[in-house]
């Protein structure tokens, strides 16, 4: 008997968060799609490519709003259940609101690995596919960067002259040290070399200090630093050309290793990481504060009251899960504090919840 409620609840688990994942995809499909064509009229794109974007881009979005589908879909199952009396029917065959309860968190903690082992993956892919779309359709698309074992490499194109750009870096300073610089013309004859020891990036207005100019089989040493303007500063080489939804856990490890080769911070590539590895107990801890809501409270309350306020404690997660990964950002608190802070937070309360939830 207990195996047949354990299908059948499992069955009805699943089928509220398939339904509330094509409503909520349908949605961001929707929204997105308004952006994307905004986007593309301003190019010579066939008609097709904004829906074709769209679709490469929704997986990714619909993955950080998992969380709140997997309470709603807990609570529409409870409204279920309760509609049909099968609570009681639980309780008749000596059953209980706590093995709902387990059955659920297992469910959503089984349910989150598959979404690090197999959504995550795939959705990171499609991601990358829809960045380099993006990119052969937008103007930044002229603006490059690499990092390889010979240093950092961009290319940058300033009016009608195109740069590359070889060097190392320093993080702590905002410096690009060892720099050389090619510049050509836009069908890429060859203009003039400039060499540096030193460069401060912190802004778009590269200082070049003192440096060689390799002109016409001629070497010019100059004693005051010479400006160099550039689409390119200290925190867009650091932060930008790269998303980190865009990448699996395997490349998240090769971006931090490329970082601390680099001299750059990891921060956000770790935040990014343990809120992934975080999914499973995130989405148990989001089954039994739904359950809470709807176990907890007066029956009394129509349906309705109960959702909204499951929407209402989505909003306010979302917001405090924002406002501690700001906090780990700026270093405000350890990383792994900003990430597993909210999630201990909400365990205290959902225990407190549950001391009365059989009564119920």
């Amino acid at each position: 008997m207990i195996k047949t409620f354990d299908k059948y609840f499992i069955k009805l688990f699943f089928k509220k968060i398939l339904l509330l994942s094509l409503i909520f995809f349908s949605l961001t499909f929707i929204l997105t799609l308004f952006e994307e064509i905004t986007f593309f009229s301003e190019t010579n794109s066939e008609a097709h490519m904004p829906f074709l974007i769209t679709l490469l881009n929704v997986p990714s979005t619909l993955l950080e709003i998992f969380p709140f589908i997997i309470l709603i879909s807990t609570q529409l199952f409870f409204i279920e259940i309760i509609k049909r009396k099968e609570n009681e029917l639980i309780k008749i065959n000596g059953l209980d609101n706590y093995y709902l309860i387990k059955l659920l968190t297992v469910c959503s903690f089984l349910f989150g690995f598959i979404i690090i082992t197999l959504y995550y993956p795939l959705s990171s892919k499609l991601k990358f596919f829809y960045f380099d779309i993006k990119n052969i359709y937008s103007e930044d698309g002229k603006y490059l960067k690499h990092y390889s074992g010979n240093g950092l490499w961009i290319k940058d194109e300033i009016g009608n002259e195109i740069y590359i750009i070889n060097a190392s870096s320093n993080n702590k300073d905002k410096f690009l040290k060892n720099i050389f610089i090619n510049k050509f013309d836009k069908d890429f004859n060859f203009i003039e070399s400039i060499s540096s020891q030193k460069v401060d990036i912190s802004s778009n207005e590269w200082i070049i200090e003192k440096p060689i100019i390799f002109r016409k089989n001629k070497q010019i040493q100059l004693n005051e630093d010479l400006l160099l303007s550039s689409h390119f500063n200290f925190d867009k080489i650091n932060k930008s050309f790269r998303d980190l939804s865009s990448l699996n856990l395997f490349e998240l490890f090769d971006l931090k290793r490329e970082n601390q080769l680099l001299g750059y911070s990891s921060q956000d590539v770790n935040l990014h990481f343990l809120k992934i590895i975080s999914l499973p107990i995130y989405f148990s801890i989001m089954v039994i504060i739904s359950a809470i809501i709807m176990l907890n409270i007066k029956r009394d309350k129509p349906y309705v009251f109960h959702v909204l306020l499951g929407i209402l404690l989505s909003v306010i997660i979302y917001y405090i899960n924002n406002i501690f990964n700001v906090f780990g950002l700026t270093n405000k608190i350890p990383i792994y504090l900003s990430v597993f802070f909210p999630i201990i937070f909400l365990s205290i309360i959902s225990t407190i919840g549950l001391i009365r939830v059989n009564e119920k």
